[in-house]
């Protein structure tokens, strides 16, 4: 690369980078691309799904460990990250549940988005990834760092907007993560189902007949090679994620035989590409790309 790319991935929550698109990440870092992951809250509401780690002391100081997590997570990947500082909004166990009084969900966009808008315009970012208007599942934090993800692409560009949060920055690319479909779980059940392994994922697969899935991949980065580091840093997030549990039922070879990629739907795009990509940059030259006039 003449000039580095440069890649900005948002998210909800610490563990949340490492889940959806971390060998992503890491790909592109060991290419030389400069990669933000911003973490809009800190955690501070999550559940401790480890069983190994619960614990009153990791419950009682479940903002600090959870920052400690993240930054280990960080390491592993190779990437740059920053919390904007948001208080986590909690999964209410009732739809009808009220949020917790300042949390992030409950912010106006405005506000929830100005401190995005802010490091938009200081990384400058070519891409951006995040998630779609569901929140990839319906959890109020993962739906409003959509909407601010979406707002924030749409306005760093634009001088008029925000201002007091830096110099205008067009991103070029906006795209949701796609990694949880239907026809990537099929093909790892029915792999493991022909090894003669257990598959976790019936269950999954026989709910999918009343969920039509609303976004097309249109993009499938191929990262098999990265699925170890993206491992680790799960593995770092201790109280999210437990080792014995779901995330590592399916072997990491067989992985990489059967999906060696993680998948995208381009949601907007100010540059000419062809689909399907194969590559979240394509049609990006690493020059600055232009503020609106």
């Amino acid at each position: 690369m003449s000039a580095p790319f440069r890649l900005m991935a948002v998210h909800a929550h610490p563990d949340d980078e490492s889940s959806k698109g971390a060998a992503t990440m890491a790909r592109y870092v060991a290419e030389g691309a400069e990669v933000l992951v911003v973490t809009c809250t800190g955690g501070e509401r999550g559940s401790i799904l480890n069983p190994k780690m619960d614990r009153p002391d990791i419950l009682e100081n479940m903002g600090e460990v959870r920052r400690q997590e993240m930054e280990k997570a960080r390491e592993i990947l190779g990437v740059r990250q920053r919390f904007l500082g948001f208080v986590d909004s909690g999964l209410p166990e009732d739809e009808n549940e009220p949020l917790p009084e300042g949390c992030f969900a409950l912010q106006s966009l405005e506000a929830a988005s100005a401190p995005l808008v802010a490091a938009v315009r200081e990384f400058r970012p070519h891409v951006i990834l995040t998630y779609d208007d569901n929140g990839g599942y319906p959890h109020p934090d993962h739906i409003m760092t959509n909407r601010v993800s979406v707002e924030a692409f749409e306005a760093a560009g634009d001088p008029d907007r925000y201002p007091g949060t830096g110099e205008p920055w067009q991103p070029l690319k906006l795209y949701y993560h796609m990694g949880f479909t239907r026809e990537r779980f099929e093909a790892l059940h029915n792999a493991m189902t022909e090894r003669g392994i257990g598959s976790p994922y019936a269950d999954w697969i026989a709910r999918w007949e009343d969920r039509p899935e609303k976004w097309e991949v249109t993009t499938r980065v191929p990262c098999g090679e990265y699925f170890e580091l993206r491992d680790l840093a799960l593995l770092a997030h201790a109280t999210q994620v437990d080792p014995d549990g779901f995330w590592f039922v399916c072997p990491r070879d067989l992985q990489e035989e059967i999906w060696p990629t993680e998948d995208y739907h381009l949601a907007r795009s100010l540059v000419d590409t062809t689909l399907p990509e194969d590559d979240l940059f394509t049609g990006i030259h690493a020059e600055a790309a232009p503020a609106r006039s």
